[in-house]
């Protein structure tokens, strides 16, 4: 979905207002959006606070708390201003509340109830550093955040946060997750605006439709949902595609687990894993029991002909052992859609990239990986280094990793996935990601949504996996991602 400058945003409300719309009806339902967000976040009520100003973004976190109190959650609310001082709507929103502990004490956090600050401080017209005494109480949040394990959630954009351009200001408030209300606004996809978003939802509002077009485009939910067909009651394995795996190696057969592993849990009818006669035994015994494994002594053996979709490269090793070309053969036999990642990624880099750009290709590079196949662009920004990869390779998909992953391909917009944490930098995430990139293609999925997809998946999991699931970011390991993607695809809808 494509995004509006603050200004142009700030028209387009206007615009519907004239057409009829009323500013507390949207300040209702984006209330109501917030508050169901964080709902879906956490797998029990805990403790709510509003942090806000004198506008209309501290109404839509006063609506929210009032949905969440509703919901068994506990609420308060802390502002430095005088009621006079405060807009007409955030007063009635106030009234509405009934007896809400204000500026009180905050208890110390249980470790069973999650403690939510909703950052209502300043709206997008907001430009330049955070002053008194707005200053000091995102100071508090901040703080709260750092000291009592607090999680915050920012309306719309992070306050001290420039919405067009993403710059930091000095004191800005440092957000778990941004709740961008009605259209996304550039600024949050900035890369200096990373560790102050965190993750991003659109709360979408039927009265202000997201406008068409625009170069980086949010990977929202909103736009993903219907893309994967539900299933007729008819539905059988072969319907669900066949996977080809080449992963894995001595020292790295945990990589082939879990691109195998991933490919099953997003819905492969059929997976098989391919491994030479040293590491068959190995591999055997690791294995899900759903997983085909397939003897085979060259690469020559394998046909990619049997399958729908192709994974290839998870801890293969950088140098191979076959000496006749039989891996650079392979590759020019992949006729079918193919995730190209690790290893496989770092032999092309090796031998010269040119040559191995095809349009059926999806490209997972890390950052560095992606600085080994195109060092020319190693000075660039992130995104503009994804627009010179689809302007350079005609079809290609490009899914370049990070905080914020980037999927790119020519004639398109950049896309910007905002699922996922910190928890997510540790090894093997992105083989889980390949496996669940291919599983999509081989379900029928065009390559750039099957991209777009699985980043979402493998981030929402790995959300889901400490909300839902008990880990911490510490804890976290590509094997939670696995077991949370079932949670992953009902939030999806499909």
């Amino acid at each position: 979905m494509g995004s509006l400058i603050c200004a142009d945003m700030r028209k387009f409300e206007d615009h519907a207002f004239k057409q009829g719309v009323s500013p507390e009806g949207l300040m209702e339902k984006a209330g109501k959006g917030i508050a169901r967000a964080i709902m879906r976040r956490f797998s029990c009520p805990g403790t709510a606070i509003a942090c806000i100003g004198t506008g209309n973004n501290g109404g839509d976190a006063l609506v929210a708390i009032r949905y969440l109190a509703d919901a068994g959650w506990k609420i308060g609310m802390r502002c430095m201003h005088a009621s006079s001082e405060l807009g007409v709507l955030p007063r009635k929103k106030i009234r509405e509340l009934g007896e809400c502990p204000i500026n009180e004490p905050v208890p110390d956090s249980s470790l069973d109830e999650p403690m939510v600050l909703l950052d209502g401080l300043l709206g997008i017209g907001a430009d330049g550093p955070l002053r008194p005494p707005l200053a000091e109480l995102a100071t508090w949040m901040n703080d709260m955040r750092n000291s009592q394990s607090a999680q915050t959630v920012a309306m719309d954009i992070p306050s001290g946060i420039n919405g067009d351009t993403g710059e930091v200001y000095e004191g800005a408030v440092e957000a778990d997750l941004t709740l961008t209300i009605g259209i996304p606004k550039p600024g949050l996809f900035a890369l200096a605006a990373v560790n102050h978003t965190g993750s991003i939802e659109l709360i979408a509002l039927a009265e202000l439709p997201v406008p068409d077009g625009g170069d980086v485009r949010l990977n929202d939910v909103h736009e993903l949902r219907g893309i994967l067909p539900r299933r007729g009651h008819d539905f059988h394995k072969g319907d669900a595609g066949r996977v080809g795996i080449l992963a894995g190696s001595p020292g790295m057969l945990g990589a082939a687990v879990l691109c195998a592993t991933g490919a099953l849990r997003s819905g492969a009818g059929l997976v098989t894993l391919f491994a030479d006669a040293t590491t068959y035994p190995l591999l055997a015994p690791m294995l899900p029991p759903e997983v085909m494994l397939r003897s085979i002594s060259s690469f020559d053996e394998i046909n990619p002909a049997e399958f729908d979709a192709f994974a290839l490269g998870p801890g293969i090793g950088r140098t191979s052992k076959d000496s006749d070309g039989s891996f650079w053969a392979l590759l020019e036999r992949m006729s079918i859609p193919t995730v190209i990642d690790a290893d496989g990624l770092n032999r092309i880099a090796d031998a010269g990239t040119e040559k191995w750009m095809a349009p059926h290709f999806v490209l997972t590079p890390h950052p560095g990986e992606m600085v080994r196949l195109f060092p020319e662009w190693a000075g660039l920004d992130r995104v503009e280094i994804a627009k010179a990869f689809a302007q350079r390779y005609d079809r290609t998909t490009l899914l370049l990793k990070g905080a914020h992953t980037l999927i790119a391909r020519s004639g398109s917009a950049v896309y910007f996935n905002a699922t996922g944490n910190s928890g997510m930098a540790s090894g093997g995430q992105g083989d889980v990601l390949t496996g669940i990139i291919s599983s999509l293609l081989a379900q029928g999925l065009e390559s750039q949504d099957a991209a777009r997809m699985g980043a979402w998946l493998a981030g929402r999991a790995a959300e889901l996996a400490i909300s839902h699931g008990g880990e911490s970011v510490q804890s976290l390991i590509a094997s939670n991602v696995c077991n949370g993607l079932a949670r992953a695809f009902n939030d999806m809808g499909s």
